[in-house]
């Protein structure tokens, strides 16, 4: 018999429609991608015009104006790589209905966003802009993912106010009874991952950036994003209530996609260790 913790924090239920008017609607999950988009937008450059950030080059990876001009792509990357993942790593696999109704693909304001499918939009942008620019596509990638973060809290916060994504049942104190469930006090997971993936990831990303001058490394950043990123969606992932199962139950496939960006964690640490900055 499940107990119901002594101190259950009730769920601010919160509509997901900040605004309407007509046939136009606001939602707080639309405004959570502009919001995480122009802050990460707005600390790209604010590090680009930081000069001892890129003494040891002499220059950083890209102009405030390429930036500028770098975060349509961005954009179109994030929206279509996630989109595309989710129908692909998720839609597909577990919402079969999806194969008689592609149209369906594209009601993005009705969820179903993947973070794996957007990190390869986000490559994928990264690397064309890069060639079609001439910049040092590893160098840009690290100013990418030393933002990347802002965007991750902005979205998992939208999770929460949607009051999906939510965590398995408990006990602690701070659980929360979610719309849409069995009316069982669950883990706030949308909370944890905010917190992991946004605050806790910014902050060792910033430190490495200012502190150990990471930046004079090309690739040590984007290797600690893949691997504390990985490893802390893997944490959060024990404590969220997903049906999305593989390997007979085993994992979830957030975390199977989460263990393979080690990977990728050890090959850019690799190329930092091995490939020395050129003099200024």
């Amino acid at each position: 018999m499940q107990i119901l913790p002594a101190l259950l924090i009730a769920y601010p239920r919160i509509d997901p429609v900040l605004i309407e008017i007509g046939p136009f609607a606001l939602r707080w999950y639309a405004l959570a991608y502009v919001a995480g988009i122009l802050l990460g937008w707005w600390y790209a450059v604010r590090l680009v015009r930081t000069e001892r950030l890129w003494r040891v080059w002499g220059a950083p990876p890209a102009t405030p104006p390429q930036v500028d001009d770098f975060i349509l792509w961005v954009t179109l990357g994030i929206i279509l790589g996630g989109r595309l993942g989710y129908i692909f790593f998720y839609g597909l696999i577990y919402q079969p209905e999806l194969y008689a109704n592609p149209m369906q693909w594209l009601k993005i304001w009705e969820g179903g966003m993947s973070f794996h499918g957007g990190l390869i939009g986000v490559i994928a942008a990264i690397v064309i802009f890069a060639l079609y620019c001439r910049l040092d596509m590893v160098r840009l990638g690290d100013l990418v993912a030393s933002v990347v973060p802002i965007g991750l809290f902005t979205g998992r916060i939208a999770n929460f106010v949607n009051g999906e994504l939510w965590g398995k049942v408990t006990d602690v104190p701070w659980a929360m009874v979610f719309p849409g469930t069995d009316g069982m006090p669950r883990h706030p997971s949308q909370i944890y991952e905010a917190l992991l993936e946004g605050v806790v990831l910014f902050v060792i990303l910033r430190l490495m950036a200012t502190r150990l001058r990471a930046f004079d490394r090309p690739g040590a950043i984007v290797a600690a994003f893949l691997f504390f990123y990985g490893l802390f969606r893997i944490v959060a992932e024990v404590y969220r209530d997903s049906d999305q199962l593989i390997a007979g139950g085993a994992i979830s496939m957030g975390q199977a996609l989460s263990a393979l960006m080690w990977l990728g964690a050890a090959f850019f640490a690799w190329w930092a260790a091995t490939h020395r900055p050129r003099p200024a």
